[in-house]
């Protein structure tokens, strides 16, 4: 039991932690408007800064976890989806009560007085400071933003630029914070959430193919279509769609001793939405549209072929309209390819 206590109090000791505050509060209280509607969730303190949990939803083509599916790296490497934003989180009656929740715990053994310390240092902000009694006055009429960190992305060094306090924004009033949550920041979301399928190539031959002889290379099109992922801020009326659709298909053979089809290995998409082409008997002295023809054998073992699908990326919400552009993303796969030499006997 005492070290399950030592375990729950350790990280408000160290950074005034208020999971068992009440938390995300479902409301606009600024840019987006939309009905007033309360929730409830955790903030957390970590580096002196009240923080919220996302409250950001996504439908459509999005990961799951499950199956074969990867996430877009941007093409631009400049770039990448943000880190953190501001939305709107804490009412003032959650505000207070996170002031209250911290206050209980210096009840606990072994905390001597730290819940008093830590609602004296909110209280100077938001009761008597900045703020007055948590704008209690103002309830319904707005919300306090608070910095979140994007899921995907908490562990990279740009999740701490987001370093404000949370702040107030009246009902209606767009945030003067240029990191506040917006359509665009909301598409950018999305872009992280898109579900990708795998880009294994089907090649011809199969599983193993001979020294010289071109290899056709080509992918499911009814698989590498057109993806859409829509992020939503509930309560606020923001959404965005996300839209990713396939341009082409890049063949790295993994081998300097090798040729590829076409030049370059970059295999464009066809207007009927097709990479590359199946091969079927009859084709054998053609040369194929997209594939790949090794000049050395991988002797005992393989070849490590990479498969990179390149996909245009696109955003549209019901507030900024559309499209608009995100950098185009990448996503691959390695394959093992054998390639034997073409064995003869002389007589």
């Amino acid at each position: 039991m005492k070290q399950r206590v030592i375990r729950y109090v350790a990280v408000p000791m160290l950074g005034l932690s208020l999971a068992a505050a009440s938390g995300i509060a479902h409301a606009s209280g600024g840019k987006g408007g939309g009905k007033h509607v309360e929730g409830s969730g955790k903030g957390d303190v970590k580096d002196g800064v009240i923080r919220a949990e996302t409250r950001i939803t996504t439908s459509g083509d999005v990961r799951s976890g499950k199956g074969k599916t990867g996430t877009l790296t941007a093409g631009d490497s400049n770039w990448t989806p943000p880190a953190c934003w501001y939305e709107p989180s804490f009412s003032p009656k959650e505000i207070e009560a996170t002031v209250k929740a911290l206050r209980s715990l210096s009840g606990l053994p072994f905390l001597g007085g730290i819940g008093d310390f830590a609602g004296d240092v909110l209280d100077k902000r938001y009761k008597d400071g900045e703020y007055k009694n948590y704008n209690l006055d103002k309830q319904g009429k707005g919300m306090f933003w608070a910095a979140v960190k994007n899921p995907h992305r908490k562990d990279d060094p740009e999740a701490n630029a987001c370093n404000k306090q949370p702040f107030w924004v009246d009902e209606g009033a767009p945030p003067k914070e240029p990191l506040a949550v917006s359509p665009r920041v909301l598409a950018e979301y999305a872009y992280d959430e898109l579900a990708i399928p795998g880009t294994e190539v089907n090649l011809a031959p199969e599983g193993e193919t001979k020294v010289n002889l071109p290899t056709w290379s080509w992918l499911d099109k009814s698989k590498f279509k057109k993806l859409s992922a829509t992020a939503t801020l509930p309560g606020t009326g923001l959404s965005a769609t996300t839209t990713a659709e396939p341009q082409s298909l890049k063949i790295d053979p993994g081998t300097k001793d090798a040729e590829t089809y076409p030049a370059g290995g970059v295999c464009e998409i066809g207007k009927d939405g097709s990479i590359g082409e199946p091969w079927a008997k009859g084709k054998s002295k053609k040369t194929p549209p997209c594939g790949v023809k090794y000049l050395r054998s991988s002797g005992d073992g393989s070849y490590n072929l990479k498969a990179t699908i390149t996909w245009k990326i696109t955003w549209t919400s019901t507030t900024d309209g559309g499209p608009h552009s995100l950098p185009t993303g990448e996503y691959g796969a390695d394959q093992n390819v054998v390639v034997k030499e073409i064995q003869s006997i002389n007589r």
